[in-house]
């Protein structure tokens, strides 16, 4: 059984990994997102090394999930998780070294 529509979503784990280029003064990050996590169908979709403070790891989960059409357009996480009742966690490792922020978004 796969993930085909947002009431099939009944967790979101979003984990992420920062670096920060102290020379060029920006931060990256890619993540691993985790859709109904220790379930029959657990997902996880891997979201690439690109620029982004804060909490922009987020804001792409939702873009993915948008992409996948799992979400409506212009969502954001926080909001569709409240309005399905969807369990939501997020987690950032910050100060992680260049490559393996690289490798967790691989």
């Amino acid at each position: 059984m796969s993930i085909q529509k947002i009431s099939d979503i009944k967790t979101i784990d979003v984990n992420a990994k920062e670096w920060f280029d102290k020379v060029n003064g920006n931060s990256y990050f890619s993540c691993r997102v985790t859709l109904n996590y220790g379930m029959e169908n657990e997902t996880t979709i891997l979201i690439p090394f690109q620029y982004g403070y804060g909490n922009m790891y987020e804001q792409a989960t939702a873009k993915e999930l948008v992409k996948r059409g799992l979400f409506p357009a212009n969502s954001s996480l926080w909001r569709v998780c409240g309005d399905n009742s969807i369990t939501r966690r997020t987690n950032i490792l910050t100060k992680c070294l260049k490559r393996d922020v690289l490798a967790w978004g691989k």
